[in-house]
C-alpha cells in the first residue's frame, strides 16, 4: 500500500476537495437534502436514537449530515476535516440553520491525532476511507473513539466498482492530481473495528457505496 507522501498530498486533497468543491455540494443540499448515501447512514442512525447523543464524523465535508441530525434531536457535534477549504462554505450551512453553537470544527490529521479528538457516542466516517491509504490506521482511530456505534461507508467489491475507481485513478494520474482512490477489502476494515472491541451489528449493500455499523460489545 503506498505511502502518504506517495500518492495523496495536501496539495492533491485540496485539488480534489476544494472550495470550488464544498460551494457545489452546498447547493446541492440546499435543493435535494441529503444524498442517498447519507441518507441511508441518517435513517439508520435515528432509527438507532440520536437524541442527547454527541456525534463526531470524519471527513463531514460541508456538515449536512450533522444538521440534519441535530435537527432529529443530537445533542452536539464535532467535525474534523484534512483540509480547510471546506470550512467556509460549512459555516454558512450551520448560520443558516442557527446551529453554529453545537458543532465544533477541526482542522487536522484525525488518523493521527491521538488525545486532540476526544470520543464520541456516535462515530460516522461516510465515504472517506477510499481517501486514505493507511486504513488500519484511519478505521483504528475511528474505533477507540466509538462509546456506542462507529458507522462506515465504503467502496463494496463489486466488479463494476473496482473498475470505475481505477478509471477515476487513472484519470485522476492524467491530470496530475496528487491524489489517489483506493478499494480497502470491506472485511479487512471489519476485521480493524472488531479488533477495537466493536462488532458488526448492520451491513447494507449498495450499488457502489457499502453502508456498514458497528456497535459497542457490552
Amino acid at each position: 500500500m503506498p505511502a502518504m507522501g506517495d500518492c495523496c498530498s495536501p496539495r492533491g486533497y485540496r485539488q480534489v476537495f476544494s472550495e470550488r468543491t464544498a460551494r457545489a455540494e452546498a447547493s446541492r443540499y440546499r435543493r435535494r437534502g441529503l444524498d442517498a448515501t447519507s441518507r441511508r447512514i441518517f435513517d439508520l442512525l435515528v432509527g438507532q436514537g440520536v437524541r442527547g447523543r454527541t456525534l463526531l464524523e470524519v471527513g463531514g465535508g460541508i456538515g449536512d449530515l450533522e444538521i440534519e441530525l441535530l435537527k432529529a434531536g443530537l445533542a452536539a457535534a464535532v467535525n474534523v476535516e484534512l483540509t480547510p477549504t471546506y470550512e467556509e462554505t460549512a459555516r454558512a450551512l450551520l448560520r443558516e440553520s442557527g446551529l453554529e453553537g453545537r458543532v465544533e470544527r477541526r482542522v487536522l490529521d484525525f488518523a493521527t491525532a491521538g488525545a486532540e479528538v476526544a470520543a464520541a457516542d456516535l462515530v460516522v466516517m461516510n465515504r472517506v476511507l477510499c481517501c486514505y491509504p493507511d486504513m488500519p490506521l484511519l478505521a483504528g482511530a475511528a474505533a477507540v473513539r466509538a462509546r456506542r456505534t462507529l458507522v462506515m461507508s465504503f467502496p463494496n467489491e463489486r466488479w463494476w466498482t473496482r473498475l470505475g475507481f481505477s478509471v477515476e485513478n487513472a484519470l485522476l494520474w492524467a491530470l496530475r492530481r496528487q491524489f489517489h482512490l483506493f478499494t480497502h477489502p470491506p472485511a479487512a476494515i471489519r476485521a480493524v473495528a472488531e479488533g477495537h472491541g466493536l462488532r458488526a451489528a448492520v451491513e447494507q449493500a449498495g450499488t457502489i457505496w457499502q453502508v456498514t455499523a458497528l456497535d459497542r460489545a457490552s
